[in-house]
């Protein structure tokens, strides 16, 4: 049982390391639903935006990580 705990607090963890990451990607989610629900549109646009949103937004995250990282980097150089 302790191990299930250690994996759960591990993976609740990771989710909400990055708060940038986690509420943009919530607000991803709430407008495509959004765009499915409110407008009537197809359902397939919405999954578009998720396929488009989420590598966009793992891209960003991922940039403002390097730019944080980089200059650590250069002074233990």
């Amino acid at each position: 049982m302790s191990l299930l705990k250690e994996v759960g607090a591990e993976l609740i963890g990771m989710f909400f390391g990055d708060a940038r990451l986690t509420i943009a990607l919530l607000l991803l989610i709430a407008v495509a639903g959004a765009l499915i629900e409110l407008t009537g549109i197809d359902p397939l646009v919405g999954g578009i935006v998720l396929i488009l949103g989420c590598p966009a937004l793992l891209i960003a995250s991922l940039r403002r990580d390097s730019r944080a990282i980089a200059p650590m980097s250069r002074s233990a150089a």
